[in-house]
């Protein structure tokens, strides 16, 4: 006896099924280098939402720094994280790229964070994202980072983490 699974392109909504899955994604540059632009970051958040919308899911907010993006979205069950996030970077860089935004090639550092949130905490987490200039004059992103992974009482190994500008 065979078996035949068919699988859609996209996947339909789930039947009697009923999620509230809330993620704060947190990524960096390949080398942590400043290379996103003010310019053009707006555009880039804008591009990466779009990746998140196709893949079916919310963008609830995007903000970010010359050297790492934070994300927060409304996920549904239809995807693995780590494929969500590899098509955002593979497109999104694939997008920097082809429109030469930078010199050289772009790339995204391999990894990321991820944190999940209830709905009741979602106002301060989009304040927090909103604000990552004014943020930032207080903490490194190494430090806010590595806050992040104590507060969510994630294991890390050192060496893992990523690595500051030298």
């Amino acid at each position: 006896m065979f078996l035949t699974l068919y699988l859609p392109d996209k996947f339909p909504a789930l039947s009697n099924t009923y999620t509230q899955i809330h993620l704060h994604l947190v990524f960096t540059v390949q080398n942590r280098l400043s290379l996103i632009d003010e310019s053009w970051s707006e555009r880039l958040y804008q591009y990466i939402s779009g990746i998140v919308r196709k893949n079916t899911h919310k963008t609830i907010a995007i903000n970010g720094m010359p050297d790492h993006v934070h994300l927060v979205i409304g996920m549904r069950p239809v995807q693995s994280l780590s494929d969500l996030m590899q098509d955002i970077k593979m497109q999104s860089s694939k997008w920097i790229n082809e429109n030469k935004l930078v010199p050289g090639k772009f790339r995204w550092q391999e990894g990321y964070g991820a944190f999940s949130y209830n709905k009741s905490s979602l106002p301060n987490l989009i304040r927090y994202v909103n604000n990552q200039k004014e943020h930032h004059r207080k903490k490194t992103f190494l430090e806010e980072y590595r806050a992040f992974l104590e507060a969510f009482a994630v294991d890390y190994d050192e060496q893992y983490i990523f690595k500051p500008v030298e």
